[in-house]
């Protein structure tokens, strides 16, 4: 190979784009959503309901962990509020498995902190 193809190829190889934990998050929010509202809608199939809150309870206590941590750089306020989320998660899941709510308000919930994450704000 010669300079010059080697020159162009260097700039036509396509890298990674650089994922922030911001994105990640947003990325995650989006595929959980995307399940839970499927598994809501879905009047047929209660495992893939509860396979749905699960994973959604799984990463609300994660960030619940993440902003209870000494270390964490935001806000003592949005670092409340975040933990108040999760904890209300971790309930309306428990009342939805029982039957006597429904996924509508975490499906909320999740869409809000997508937004968030996204700059969008909270209304849309």
């Amino acid at each position: 190979m010669n300079a010059h193809i080697l020159a162009k190829s260097a700039y036509t190889t396509k890298q990674p784009a650089l994922r922030t934990p911001r994105g990640i998050e947003a990325e995650i929010f989006t595929r959980i959503t995307a399940k839970l509202s499927r598994a809501a809608s879905d009047q047929g199939s209660f495992a893939t309901l509860v396979a749905a809150l699960n994973e959604n309870r799984r990463f609300w206590t994660a960030l619940a962990a993440d902003v209870a941590e000494d270390g964490n750089t935001l806000p003592d306020p949005l670092r409340a509020q975040i933990f108040y989320l999760a904890e209300f998660t971790a309930q309306h899941t428990s009342k939805i498995l029982s039957g006597k709510e429904n996924a509508g308000v975490l499906i909320d919930i999740n869409t809000a902190m997508l937004r968030g994450l996204n700059g969008q704000g909270a209304e849309a």
